[in-house]
């Protein structure tokens, strides 16, 4: 398939485009930081679309702008792009911050969206994204929980204190973490690609939520460390204000759709997917 990636230059981007390539297809990497133009489109059999603003930062006015614009705007700006020579496929990148803090309930593709910010950018996101299917393209958005992988994202920014010997659970630690192995991730959008029956909304997370108590001993034993310092809740407000929701919400997504398409987990357990990737 010839591919176009947005958000090409990315954490996940890159992985993404060197995967695909892997697998046989023609990719192109995508910038949205200008206007896409239809020709940059042409000949493309499936759009990835992965570009957004970060949410792990302080949300202060203008971030929150900039996170929901980013994602509304760079969308529609796509689809127009797509109008004159329609794709296949997009597979549209959105978050598990859709169900915001659910606690202990098991969250599938079908459960309602949060009424908090991150519940507002996840749910006009697809929204955006689905106006692609009033041209013929069939769109999956793949909700995406915490993405574990080497050079970068939320491990990345746990590795320093927990190789200290300073880590802990962030909190009380109880509540829930809905991840996936990054090569997971890279596989799940590949085998979106041309898997006909497959479309709507996929929780992109591996079967097994852990924790964040489990996750803290697992990501502790894969560096040989102790992890016995916790972050008190308040503390973690203080830090990141409002954006500690993401720390501290509790999110038990599953991946009920993909794995009733067909699709198998190569990492589907966090000590081993810890293990790998540090290894």
């Amino acid at each position: 398939m010839n591919v176009a990636v947005t958000g090409a230059s990315g954490f996940i981007g890159r992985r993404a485009t060197g995967f695909l390539s892997s697998r046989g297809h023609f990719v192109r990497g995508i910038s949205l930081r200008s206007a896409p133009t239809r020709e940059q489109f042409t000949g493309c059999d499936a759009v990835v679309h992965l570009a957004g603003e970060p949410v792990a930062q302080r949300w202060t006015a203008s971030a929150r702008r900039r996170i929901l614009e980013s994602r509304v705007q760079g969308t529609r700006a796509l689809i127009n792009a797509l109008r004159a020579h329609p794709p296949n496929v997009l597979v549209s990148a959105s978050g598990i911050g859709y169900y915001g803090d659910r606690g202990d309930r098991t969250l599938t593709e079908q459960s309602p969206p949060a009424n908090d910010f991150l519940g507002e950018v996840a749910s006009v996101w697809e929204r955006e994204a689905r106006e692609a299917e009033k041209l013929g393209t069939r769109v999956i958005c793949l909700r995406i929980g915490t993405v574990l992988g080497r050079g970068g994202g939320a491990l990345q920014k746990m590795l320093l204190p927990f190789r200290l010997g300073v880590g802990g659970r962030l909190g009380p630690g109880t509540q829930w973490m809905s991840w996936i192995h990054l090569e997971d991730l890279c596989a799940l959008i590949d085998f979106s690609l041309p898997e006909s029956t497959l479309r709507g909304v996929l929780n992109a997370v591996s079967p097994h939520p852990v924790t964040n108590a489990e996750f803290t001993r697992a990501l502790a034993r894969a560096l040989h460390r102790p992890a016995i310092f916790p972050a008190p809740a308040f503390a973690l407000r203080l830090l990141f204000g409002q954006m500690s929701e993401i720390l501290l919400g509790s999110q038990r997504a599953i991946p009920e759709a993909a794995v009733a398409a067909g699709f198998e987990f190569r990492y589907p357990e966090i000590g081993a997917a810890l293990i790998q990737i540090l290894s």
